[in-house]
């Protein structure tokens, strides 16, 4: 494989010295579905080095409308492991390392330990508030994103931050979208974006949604930022 030519076209965006540092990044995805199945591909198309994908659950064919992980023959199939078998078709050079396991205080920290960051890409806010404790008690940060049908929220949390801790405060264990259902189009986008915070941590460029949270509606195409430094 000519690897300059495989990220020829990522270079015009990420100097040679960047993607480099790309390479040597090892980033944890936490969930495995609609936002982290793509999270994973774009990581992996970028050439990140090493990709940790979590996720206890396997395909249903409820899943089929959205996470691009999934088709008619990966029903019943583990999610983490087919992050695995998709990334060993696409990018070779990457390691993905498949933990099929549902994230937890017991094993949180073996699972982060090690990375440079992590994404969240769960669908349960209980989870979502152990996975910023745990990697504020790691040291890394963390991209956080959520779904609900045409609209999501992404923001960048570093330790200390306790971002989630003041968006959720006294919220139940499930969002809106048990209301509004789950699209095929906005898990990519809200993914995209989370991507694109990951990469400018893991390169030290350009600006972040730290203490910032963005709002997606993409049925009236309106983008917002609130500050939460306040």
């Amino acid at each position: 494989m000519n690897v300059k030519k495989r990220y020829e076209r990522n270079l015009f965006s990420l100097s040679p010295q960047e993607f480099e540092k790309l390479r040597e990044k090892k980033v944890c995805v936490v969930g495995c579905g609609g936002l982290g199945g793509y999270i994973i591909e774009m990581l992996g198309r970028l050439g990140v080095g090493q990709i940790t994908a979590v996720d206890k659950d396997v395909f249903e064919e409820s899943n089929l409308n959205r996470q691009i992980l999934s088709d008619m023959n990966s029903l019943g199939k583990s999610k983490a492991l087919k992050a695995k078998e998709r990334m060993e078709l696409v990018n070779p050079d990457v390691k993905v390392i498949a933990v099929k396991e549902a994230f937890s205080e017991k094993n949180g920290k073996d699972i982060l330990m090690g990375n440079d960051l992590v994404v969240d890409a769960l669908d349960d806010i209980k989870a979502r508030l152990l996975l910023e404790e745990i990697a504020e008690q790691v040291g890394i940060p963390m991209i956080h994103g959520a779904i609900a049908g045409w609209y999501g929220q992404v923001t960048t949390v570093f330790p200390g931050d306790r971002t989630l801790h003041r968006i959720y405060t006294g919220a139940g264990n499930k969002g809106i979208e048990a209301q509004l259902g789950n699209p095929s189009f906005t898990p990519a986008v809200v993914a995209a974006i989370q991507v694109s915070e990951a990469v400018k941590v893991l390169i030290g460029r350009g600006e972040i949604l730290r203490n910032r949270l963005l709002f997606v509606n993409l049925l009236d195409h309106e983008y917002f930022t609130i500050n939460l430094s306040g």
